[in-house]
């Protein structure tokens, strides 16, 4: 599936040299993800109320641009299940039709004592699509 999410750069998120700050990128794409989750209609609170998370495990980033304040991004994202238990995230943040910032990002449903678990049946029956 395909997501857009907007993004404005405060300058709370820039550097002394004007410049996004290398960590906001995640924050950005972080939520991006918190979008998707409830335009598919999970609540994460009542997940975790039924001791059911979403960890991420893995990111894999690409600093490829540079953003300032001011400016108004897009987070793509191209999300699907990756077996029973994981959730993969291609993330492309965007500025003024460039690829400024790429991550791969993996999380994993799990039970908060820490064990894997399968991802909820309304992640799968939303079309998520499953990935190899």
């Amino acid at each position: 599936m395909s997501h857009s999410f907007p993004v404005r750069v405060f300058y709370e998120d820039t550097d002394m040299a004007g410049i996004v700050y290398y960590a906001n990128y995640l924050r950005y794409i972080e939520r991006a993800r918190s979008d998707i989750v409830e335009q598919l209609g999970l609540d994460q609170r009542a997940m975790r109320d039924e001791d059911i998370v979403f960890v991420v495990t893995r990111v894999e980033a690409d600093y490829l641009g540079t953003a300032r304040f001011g400016d108004r991004l897009q987070v793509q994202t191209r999300h699907y299940a990756k077996g029973a238990v994981r959730w993969v995230f291609e993330q492309d943040v965007i500025r003024d039709g460039d690829v400024i910032f790429r991550a791969i990002v993996t999380a994993v449903c799990m039970t908060t004592a820490g064990k894997p678990t399968r991802l909820p049946a309304k992640l799968r029956l939303k079309g998520a699509p499953t990935g190899n």
